[in-house]
């Protein structure tokens, strides 16, 4: 990180007046790194702050019996069905309290997983390490059309984006699909749940820029997280076959 410094010499042009030219200007940058020294008064000062902030970040929350990757297998997850199952789980009783609807399914995406759980204790701290960014949820409105759209676009990419409720089973020449235990007839809106940066296209879902409404929960998916781990003991998620594609 770099910051400039400029220093201006200034020529009053007459005492009377409030007419200013600049004359001289010079610059320097200073470097600011590790080559930096600390100052001790200061690394005082917030010893202790730094110290229960650790404390609060390594706490155990919940146990990981076995590693979670996303990259643990092709089309859908450990960890990315914790995470539609915590989103679902923390974020449609808000839903619910504020608008008397339940909602469909939860789609986020493969990306916004930014780390692995290794096997062991569960804290703060992982729930930082897997979702770093400040996203928060918001459930869509998407018409049938949409909802489709929604449809092919995972179908098409066959990437383990993480979702619940929606079924696809896919093969070279066919593509069955199921929502909660039933065919998807596509005749009537569809509330999803989803985050923040998706909502605006991102990964180029623009199917949810085209949404009917959309609801924000006001609530970070960090934190749901975080209030999940805190009352499971244990958490024992699997990959399933709520997407699978044969040959």
């Amino acid at each position: 990180m770099v910051f400039a410094f400029a220093k201006a010499i200034l020529l009053t042009t007459s005492c009377k007046t409030e007419n200013y030219t600049v004359q001289k200007l010079n610059a320097s940058q200073t470097q600011i790194d590790s080559t930096i020294q600390g100052v001790a008064s200061i690394e005082t000062f917030i010893a202790p702050y730094k110290q229960s902030l650790d404390q609060q970040m390594s706490t155990p929350l919940s146990y990981n019996p076995a590693d979670m990757t996303k990259t643990d297998t092709p089309l859908n997850t450990r960890i990315g069905n914790m995470m539609a199952a915590i989103a679902r789980t923390q974020g449609a009783p808000i839903f619910k309290s504020r608008t008397g609807k339940e909602i469909d399914m939860v789609l986020l995406n493969h990306g916004g997983i930014r780390a692995g759980i290794p096997a062991g204790n569960v804290t703060t701290r992982t729930a930082y390490e897997v979702m770093p960014f400040e996203n928060e949820m918001v459930v869509a409105e998407l018409a049938p059309q949409q909802m489709k759209e929604l449809v092919d676009y995972l179908v098409e990419k066959e990437r383990a984006h993480p979702f619940d409720a929606l079924k696809i089973t896919t093969d070279d020449a066919s593509v069955e699909l199921s929502l909660a235990g039933q065919p998807i007839t596509f005749d009537r809106n569809y509330y999803v749940l989803t985050n923040d940066y998706l909502m605006t296209g991102g990964d180029n879902m623009e199917f949810f820029t085209k949404a009917i409404s959309s609801t924000k929960l006001d609530y970070k998916i960090r934190n749901a997280m975080i209030d999940y781990f805190s009352k499971t003991d244990t958490l024992g998620f699997k990959a399933d076959d709520r997407f699978t594609k044969t040959n």
